[in-house]
């Protein structure tokens, strides 16, 4: 493979910046972009070598441990999709959860947000640590730990430390919610617009 010239990178590099829809953009996702700066040039490369355009799906493989089992849980096909949040890795499990906080600051004024926004803001407000994957299990198999105050809440109770992806890639976070005198779980999709029904498990980091 040849390797392109200084001229190309360059070039590729002044494209990015004058053809960008920079308005498109909110400062909170470019920052997230601009402190993970490895994510982001994997995913700038994956992105060029194709060609600029869509390329083909592919599993990834994420090397990490968790009491959390995607397929055990759900059933095949289903995964991680990134490494956990390492705020929330090392949270590790809670004995109570009563000061667990039922945030909906992410919506910063607004009605609603989609959802890949809405994890973007909950990751990088850095007074808190949003609980993931392992934190729901634990609620789910001792249901006696979850906060009866958590019933009154009319929507369902998010876990962002850890997104979840499908056999389609579709990308997911795990929510328990109250209904009908009994706790239900589901995967709710990025892909969809959240509002403030929609509290974010936080721990005061």
């Amino acid at each position: 493979m040849n390797k392109p010239s200084q001229g190309q990178v360059l070039n590729a590099i002044a494209i990015l910046m004058n053809n960008a829809d920079w308005g498109a953009i909110s400062s909170t996702s470019l920052q997230s972009f601009i402190d993970n700066p490895r994510a982001a040039g994997s995913q700038f490369t994956a992105f060029l070598k194709y060609g600029g355009v869509e390329q083909p799906k592919v599993v990834v493989h994420i090397d990490r441990t968790s009491a959390f089992d995607p397929v055990a849980f759900i059933g095949e096909g289903w995964s991680f999709a990134e490494a956990r949040n390492p705020r929330s890795a090392a949270l590790g499990l809670l004995d109570y959860y009563s000061k667990v906080k039922l945030s909906t600051d992410w919506l910063e004024g607004k009605s609603s947000v989609d959802g890949e926004t809405r994890r973007t803001r909950i990751l990088v407000d850095t007074a808190s640590t949003p609980l993931n994957a392992d934190h729901f299990l634990d609620l789910w198999n001792n249901k006696e730990k979850i906060p009866e105050e958590w019933k009154k809440v009319k929507g369902v109770i998010t876990f962002d430390g850890d997104v979840l992806r499908d056999s389609r890639g579709d990308r997911y976070i795990l929510c328990l919610y109250w209904s009908d005198g009994r706790w239900s779980w589901y995967g709710h999709w990025l892909g969809r617009k959240w509002h403030a029904a929609y509290p974010s498990a936080v721990l005061a980091s």
